[in-house]
């Protein structure tokens, strides 16, 4: 198999996998930006999470280029590493709904731990010094397990997963841990808080709540909406992950979070009231949208993340208060209609409605 290189002076080839996905395209985008020096490499599968749209203010950028690709695949990775000269990995591709996890775990198990595994293995081989060469895993905060009412999430947290979603990436955690310690590989990993932002696929609760508000559909809530998690403006993970990539300790974690709790029912409240005065609506127009559905199966109560040690070691903390960035939220999804309804359309309306993370 053939794949073209572009000609560019650095000494480093990063491959960004997922790169086309939401959290990754922020990612891609920040490197790209950022580091012009840089060889960036966006290695997606394209699935309906996918979209190269997310990235057209940067697709002509020098120092970027787009190689579709699935890391199932070992063959084609090999021959992505002999030609592009690969010399870092930034690893975000991966199945993420847990929905979708519990309806088709064969998928979760065969993207997050076999291409995991295969990214590792080819990198192995392929890194004769592997102290040159940098492994960086990013992972959920999931694998934890749940909380009750009280606690957080630190870096020593035992691992408890509750999903087949949550269970492939801690496996794929350990994964990254075991190839760093067997064979000297500089790994490094981070588990994040839930993510929202601009570009995220509307299956995922805020794009969702966003997209049917301003369609006038149910707003489906889970149980009766107890459920906590804690929110993470996708632009400061990306922060984050650029202060891992460059300044974090080989074979080290940390954990990303955004101080931020909110119980599912006053978030989606709350969107419901933002949403009404950006649209116009009378106030409490929205609310009456509100659809209480069976609960998830075996659905977690609450999770939250202790981010002191990003802080105190890499300086690193939320730019953007949850109601400054939730806005912004909102005004790019309202913004951008015709994003929402491209990647909402034919084939992917059965997999976004009524379902989030």
């Amino acid at each position: 198999m053939a794949i073209q290189i572009k000609t560019l002076k650095t000494n480093k080839t990063i491959l960004i996998t997922g790169g086309a996905g939401f959290i990754g395209s922020h990612v891609v985008r920040l490197f790209v930006t950022n580091y012009p020096d840089y060889h960036i490499i966006n290695l997606d599968k394209l699935t309906y999470a996918g979209n190269l749209k997310n990235l057209r203010d940067i697709e002509n950028s020098k120092n970027y280029e787009f190689v579709r690709g699935d890391i199932q695949d070992r063959g084609f990775l090999e021959v992505l590493f002999a030609e592009k000269k690969i010399t870092d990995i930034v690893h975000l591709a991966a199945e993420s709904h847990v929905d979708r996890s519990i309806s088709g775990p064969m998928d979760f198990v065969m993207t997050n731990l076999v291409g995991t595994a295969n990214l590792l293995d080819v990198a192995r081989k392929a890194w004769k010094d592997e102290k040159d060469h940098t492994f960086y895993h990013i992972s959920t905060d999931e694998v934890y397990g749940s909380l009750g009412s009280e606690g957080f999430f630190t870096e020593q947290t035992a691992y408890d997963p509750r999903s087949p979603y949550s269970a492939s990436k801690a496996g794929s955690d350990h994964l990254v841990r075991a190839w760093g310690h067997t064979y000297g590989m500089n790994v490094k990993l981070s588990n994040c808080s839930n993510n929202y932002g601009s570009h995220q696929f509307p299956e995922k609760l805020i794009p969702l709540m966003i997209n049917n508000i301003r369609l006038n559909k149910a707003l489906p809530v889970y149980g009766k909406g107890a459920n906590v998690r804690d929110w993470l403006w996708v632009e400061d993970h990306a922060r984050a992950i650029d202060t891992i990539f460059h300044r974090g300790k080989v074979g080290e974690t940390y954990n990303i979070g955004g101080w931020n709790e909110w119980k599912n029912i006053d978030l989606v409240k709350f969107l419901c009231q933002l949403m009404d005065r950006k649209l116009g609506r009378a106030k409490g127009e929205s609310e009456k949208l509100i659809t209480y559905v069976t609960d998830r199966a075996g659905h977690d109560l609450r999770y939250a993340i202790d981010a002191t040690k990003i802080k105190k070691e890499l300086g690193w903390e939320p730019s953007i208060k949850f109601e400054e960035g939730l806005e912004k939220t909102v005004d790019w999804y309202l913004a951008n209609e015709a994003w929402v309804n491209d990647v909402t359309s034919g084939e992917y309306q059965k997999y976004y409605e009524g379902h989030y993370r």
